[in-house]
């Protein structure tokens, strides 16, 4: 601690803010988005069939299409802050969008107009359809929302880690990070859906809108105290101008000689690396490139690129291959979790005589799941490891053992939901009961893997994007995480709709059908993906080595 205690009293030259005292506001901001995000996006499902009579299928895939929603607009805020904004209004200006999308949602639950006449009758029958006025404030509460949620998640990451300099605290506060996502993901997915399930609709999505506002205010309050980056135009340009430069000087021969590139921040020259040599070609000088002032600056920028602009792009296309296995790992997760709500409406949700679960709560397991063992992880298995090893896994160990647990995760559910089949099949004859005589608990197992697999694989990925991203990528690097969970969702909607075109598995009453070969088939695919990843990771190489020796020891100081 009296190293972190020095960062608050003495921070380093050049910065005026910053260091942990930023951490309870950024935290808290953290924790007040988190809940309110959790406490409307958990429960999207049962609301949609309860309140708007829509189908339990489509309302799986509305769902999945909203968490991929989601999932993406951190990409989008992430290139706003890098290369416009900077993290703090990008934060400020999604968290008031986001504030503005639950209060639509509220007045959905709260207004009477603003719902359809509730069903009649069993099954659905007699069920009226909500008019598009309904679905218009319903789905622009829900994109707003989303867009909010989305533009704010991993901006939060790279705002706390640009408050430290040090990668080890960098370390902990991502870890911190993904606790108290969790932990208000938990809240959220327990207390404000039991509300909504047993209390009124109206009151839950009420606490989102005061769990939203006082976020926001607990992260305006810290302005004082942050350090403030300083966008320098975007990042994505100086790519495009690589690649551009790179094809018109196709015909250009390579020079071994440093001098030949243009370096203008090495202190002694250096020639791009021999990796995708093709690229070099876009630092490599020649006549006109160069303004004949003295300033030594770029008379041509579509023509001539720095050595450290073709190194970034290099860096990209290197990780690029892991970052896509990644893809196959959130995939499977995107499609559990919506057919896991699923099962647990038709499965015993009671515990003991008077207390029910409710079916959008089921999926606080694996948040629960993820929280207690990254804390475990952070004080525990890290030390045990670096003692019988003598150092730190890294963050591709991390990920590899994340996909180790999905795949026994999606065997788990398949073996559980061929079980839960036959008790169906065997107890409740009558098809047309909505559930059966097991127990939602059975539901635990597959779940608390996906959460202890999360565990490894998010902040794994998060500290090997942000060590290996150039420096102007920061916020891009840590949204990766979310683009790869949007892409997911968007796929894992796919894919069902794939199943559902060309199989008979996914009826909308999946009593009748084989949800167990679903789960059956993402075993596969887990597995596969799994040795794709490893095949990519075996022939990745590390860039920062220095931040990646540091960062991995972070766990034990944590």
């Amino acid at each position: 601690m009296d190293t972190i205690d020095r960062e608050i009293q003495a921070p380093n030259s050049g910065r005026k803010h910053g260091g942990w005292v930023t951490f309870p506001f950024i935290t808290g901001a953290v924790l007040g988005l988190g809940l309110a995000g959790t406490g409307w996006m958990a429960n999207l499902i049962i609301y949609l069939i309860q309140q708007f009579n829509v189908n339990a299928i489509d309302a799986a895939q509305v769902s999945n299409i909203v968490n991929g929603g989601s999932s993406l607009f951190p990409i989008v805020g992430a290139i706003i802050a890098d290369s416009f904004l900077g993290c703090f209004s990008v934060i400020s200006l999604f968290s008031s969008i986001s504030l503005l999308g639950t209060v639509f949602i509220a007045l959905t639950a709260t207004l009477n107009s603003l719902r359809p006449t509730p069903c009649n009758g069993e099954l659905g029958s007699f069920c009226k359809d909500p008019s598009w006025v309904q679905f218009l404030v319903l789905y622009a509460g829900i994109a707003l929302a989303s867009m909010g949620l989305g533009g704010t998640r991993f901006t939060l990451v790279t705002m706390g880690a640009n408050q430290f300099d040090n990668p080890q605290h960098q370390g902990i506060f991502f870890n911190w990070y993904f606790i108290s996502q969790y932990a208000a993901s938990a809240v959220g997915a327990t207390a404000l859906v039991y509300i909504e399930d047993n209390l009124s609709w109206g009151l839950g999505f009420g606490l989102t809108v005061a769990a939203n506002l006082l976020a926001l205010l607990i992260f305006l309050l810290g302005n004082r105290f942050y350090l403030h980056d300083k966008p320098q135009g975007s990042p994505f340009l100086d790519i495009v101008r690589v690649m551009v430069a790179a094809f018109r000087k196709r015909n250009f021969s390579l020079s071994p000689m440093a001098d030949d590139y243009y370096n203008p921040i090495a202190v002694e020259g250096a020639p791009p690396n021999k990796a995708f040599r093709f690229l070099n070609r876009a630092s490599l000088k020649a006549e006109g490139d160069i303004n004949t002032d003295g300033s030594g600056t770029i008379a041509k920028p579509w023509r001539l690129c720095s050595v450290q602009q073709v190194e970034d792009l290099k860096t990209l296309v290197r990780i690029l291959p892991l970052w896509s296995s990644s893809i196959f790992l959130a995939t499977p997760i995107a499609i559990q979790n919506s057919l896991t709500v699923l099962q647990a409406l038709n499965m015993d949700r009671h515990l003991g005589q008077h207390l029910k679960i409710p079916a959008g709560s089921i999926l606080v397991i694996e948040i629960v799941g993820c929280a207690i063992f990254l804390t475990l992880i952070d004080r525990f298995l890290w030390l045990t490891w670096q003692n019988l090893t003598g150092k730190s896994p890294s963050p591709l160990q991390r990920i590899g053992v994340g996909h180790v647990l999905n795949v026994l995760a999606m065997a788990v559910s398949a073996l559980v939901e061929s079980k839960r089949l036959k008790m169906v099949h065997h107890h409740d004859r009558d098809q047309s009961q909505p559930r059966s005589s097991m127990l939602a608990l059975w539901l635990v197992p597959q779940l608390s893997l996906v959460g202890i697999g999360e565990a490894f694989h998010y902040p794994g990925q998060v500290s090997l994007y942000y060590q290996e991203f150039p420096a102007s990528l920061r916020s891009t690097a840590t949204a990766m995480v979310a683009l790869i969970i949007g892409i997911a969702f968007y796929l894992g909607t796919a894919i069902i709709d794939f199943v559902r075109r060309v199989t008979s598995w996914l009826p909308d009453n999946i009593n009748n059908g084989r949800l167990d070969n679903v789960y059956w088939m993402l075993t596969v695919v887990g597995m596969l993906n799994f040795g794709y990843y490893l095949a990519c990771s075996r022939s990745y190489k590390y860039q920062n080595v220095e931040k990646r020796v540091d960062a991995d020891t972070n766990y034990t100081y944590g």
